[in-house]
Formats: C-alpha cells, sequence, structure tokens
C-alpha cells in the first residue's frame, strides 16, 4: 500500500515554555516547526504554549490524543538538564509505546554538530493514533533535530494508523 498524502494528517505544535506561556519570549522553534510541517504537506490542527510542568504537559498530550483528530504532536522544549525540562517524564505517563529509533537518530545526527546533544533527553512515543515527537528548545536544535525524522514520518504515520502493508516494499 502506498503512503497516504500529507495533507491526511494533521500536526499540532506544543511549546514547553514557563516564560512563552507568559508571553515573555517570542517562540521561534514552535512557529518554525508549525512552518516547516505545513510547507511539508502537513495539515496544521492546533498549536498551544505552556508551562513546563508535568500535569499540564500530561493533560494537553492526552487531550489531543485521546480526541483522535491529530495525528502528529511535535512538541518543543523542556528536553534538557534544568530543574525545569521535564517533557520527558510527562511524556513517561502519556505514551503507550515508545520509538527509541527516532529519538536516538536525532541525537545521533545532532551530536556530530555539538557535544550537548548528549545532554537532550527527548522521547518519541505513541499514544492511541498520534505520533509525539519532542524536540529541544532552541531553533537551531529544532531545525537539525526535525530534518533527521521528517523522511520516516509518513511512513510511521501510516503504520499507527493500522498499514498492513509490507514495511520494506517501497524502500
Amino acid at each position: 500500500m502506498a503512503v497516504a498524502a500529507k495533507q491526511e494528517f494533521t500536526f499540532a505544535v506544543v511549546t514547553m515554555s514557563d516564560k512563552g506561556s507568559r508571553g515573555q519570549r517570542e517562540d521561534t522553534s514552535g512557529a518554525y516547526i508549525q512552518s516547516k510541517l505545513s510547507e511539508e504537506g502537513y495539515a496544521f490542527a492546533s498549536y498551544v504554549i505552556i508551562p513546563d510542568a508535568v500535569p499540564g504537559i500530561i493533560r494537553t498530550l492526552n487531550g489531543l490524543c485521546d480526541s483522535d483528530e491529530v495525528s502528529l504532536i511535535v512538541t518543543t522544549g523542556g528536553t534538557g538538564v534544568a530543574p525545569t525540562d521535564v517533557t520527558p517524564e510527562a511524556m513517561l505517563e502519556v505514551i503507550e509505546k515508545e520509538i527509541p529509533g527516532m529519538a536516538e537518530a536525532m541525537r545521533f545526527e545532532s551530536l556530530k554538530k555539538t557535544p550537548n546533544a548528549m545532554l537532550s533527553r527527548g522521547k518519541v512515543g505513541i499514544r492511541g493514533n498520534s505520533l509525539i515527537i519532542n524536540l529541544p528548545g532552541s531553533l537551531k536544535a529544532v531545525k537539525e533535530n526535525l530534518d533527521v525524522v521528517l523522511p520516516v514520518l509518513p511512513h510511521a504515520l501510516e503504520k499507527i494508523r493500522g498499514d498492513k502493508g509490507d514495511c520494506g516494499k517501497n524502500q
């Protein structure tokens, strides 16, 4: 079975930022994700900036996934080692299946550019019919990491939807 047109897949962007949620910082990373995924042909569904707090992250991600209206959720922020970086901890409460290969691939590629990539704790996982990808908060890291996963997104989203086609046929 051929991969569905990207327009069939909706996406949401969730930015974790205390300052951003208070209007004290412009969210360039979230804006870039919206622009890039729209440019790639995905259908925009939602955008929100929330504080770095586990309960709010869980509530927001669960709501987006459980509505069954969002195929792809890309988060930005909260993946490092600062005391307020709690996105990975929230993800453990949200996802039903982890996809470590995608997170590892992003860190691997970033590590070619900066040793700070070792500090990234972002996760990728599935809840219901939604794929959730955690990206770092910096615009530079978002660009680098998103480029790594873009080629596999259509196939991953089709499989999450239940496509039973052979994974290796279209490779």
